[in-house]
C-alpha cells in the first residue's frame, strides 16, 4: 500500500513535526548521559510524551552512562527484549528487570 500524497502544507508540517522529535529525543539521550536523569525518569516520561514513549530502549540504554552499543545489545538479549522495541511496547516485567538493572549501577554512583 503507498504512502498517501501530501499536499506542500502537509508535507512542512511533518517535517517541522519529525524534526522537533528529532530535537527531543537528542535532549534527552544528552540527558541521559550526563547523569542529569536516568532510566526511571525515562519511563515516567513516557507515560505522558508521546515522543519519548516512541524512542526505542535501545536508544535510551546506549546513551546511559556506561553502556554503549555492545552492552546494550547484550542486555536486550539477556532480558529478552527485542531489538526494535519501543518504551511504550516494554512488558511490566520487562520494565522491572531494566530498572533493577539500572539500580544496582544508580546505587554504586552515588
Amino acid at each position: 500500500m503507498p504512502l498517501p500524497e501530501l499536499d506542500a502544507e502537509s508535507r512542512r508540517q511533518a517535517l517541522e513535526r519529525a524534526a522537533e522529535a528529532r530535537k527531543i529525543r537528542a535532549e534527552l539521550k544528552a540527558q541521559l548521559k550526563s547523569g542529569e536523569i536516568g532510566f526511571t525518569e525515562v519511563l515516567r516520561r513516557a507515560e505522558d510524551d508521546e515522543i519519548v514513549a516512541k524512542t526505542k530502549v535501545s536508544a535510551i540504554l546506549e546513551a546511559l552512562p556506561k553502556v554503549g552499543k555492545v552492552r546494550a545489545r547484550k542486555l536486550m538479549e539477556r532480558l529478552d527484549i527485542s531489538p526494535s522495541r519501543r518504551v511504550r511496547g516494554l512488558g511490566a516485567n520487562q520494565r522491572e528487570k531494566l530498572l533493577r538493572e539500572f539500580e544496582t549501577d544508580a546505587a554504586a554512583g552515588t
